[in-house]
């Protein structure tokens, strides 16, 4: 069995996605392991680029899609093709750190309930990248991060829930959810989980598969002795950190947009409909549809 597979999802984001896959390569030694393309039927030229750069690699496949089928799906493809004990999801504008993928495997196997896992994923800024630390979106975490408390006591844990900022980010602990843009899975524990709910798009995707792992008995973990680089936003381009290289046109925008938004409400139906009264719940999805139309 291979040692790690490293499936990437691409849309439209060719140089970026150049750029990620040969600081896999230079900085993955003495492993075995291979990397998926699943590309969202790009039209940018991705295939033609990637395809004469990278096949020449013995475990590298290329997979194109007929049309845009999403994150979920897309990563859901590239899994039916994968053979590695652990399945590393990474997204296009990404940049490895030396030995990253190493350090996971040798991590991952000193805590056999982890099912998931996340390096220090940091922005072109050197911030962490706060969605790599994650606590649950409880009507109350929601609550905090959107109205602004969570930025007034980020390290309270009444207020600072949304980004667990109240945790010690320099030392290894378990999280709620981690980010799709770096997600380190156990095999056995992605197949308990059913790997990736395709009722998601684009966004959130990434929070409902943490969170069925911690329901199925598994454990998530930020682990900070290796990160990457995340450029973030590129593909979808409603990221004000990349919106100077952002490959997306106004059209990707705005549907990136209503697939945030769609997120947040499949992710509340789907876990806390049920736990909370009704007037949390149309409180939640008013709320979800201000923010939408502000955004």
């Amino acid at each position: 069995m291979m040692d790690t597979s490293i499936i990437i999802v691409s849309y439209n984001t060719k140089e970026v996605l150049k750029n990620c896959i040969e600081s896999v390569y230079a900085n993955t030694k003495d492993l075995n392991f291979e990397v998926i393309v699943v590309d969202n039927d790009s039209k940018d030229g991705t295939k033609e680029l990637i395809t004469r750069t990278f096949s020449k690699h013995k475990n590298f496949l290329y997979i194109q899609n007929r049309e845009n089928y999403g994150f979920s799906k897309a990563n859901n493809i590239g899994i039916k093709k994968s053979s590695g004990k652990f399945v590393l999801f990474l997204n296009s504008d990404t940049l490895f750190n030396q030995n990253t993928i190493k350090k996971m495997i040798d991590f991952m196997s000193k805590f056999p309930k982890c099912g998931a896992a996340t390096c220090k994923v940091l922005l072109t800024t050197g911030a962490i990248d706060d969605s790599c630390h994650r606590g649950f979106p409880t009507p109350w975490n929601a609550f905090c991060h959107f109205s602004g408390l969570s930025k007034i006591f980020p390290r309270t844990k009444l207020f600072g829930g949304y980004n667990l900022g109240f945790l010690d980010l320099s030392k290894t602990h378990t999280i709620d959810a981690l980010a799709g843009s770096f997600m380190f899975v156990r095999r056995e524990a992605g197949e308990d989980a059913g790997w990736w709910d395709e009722d998601y798009f684009f966004y959130g995707e990434d929070l409902d598969f943490c969170y069925t792992l911690w329901h199925k008995g598994w454990e998530v973990y930020y682990y900070p002795d290796t990160f990457i680089t995340h450029l973030k936003g590129v593909s979808g381009g409603i990221k004000k950190v990349s919106k100077e290289i952002t490959t997306a046109d106004e059209k990707t925008r705005k549907l990136a947009t209503k697939w945030r938004f769609n997120a947040m409400r499949i992710f509340y139906k789907k876990h806390y409909e049920q736990k909370y009264p009704w007037v949390i719940t149309r409180l939640v999805f008013a709320g979800i549809a201000l923010k939408e139309k502000l955004s």
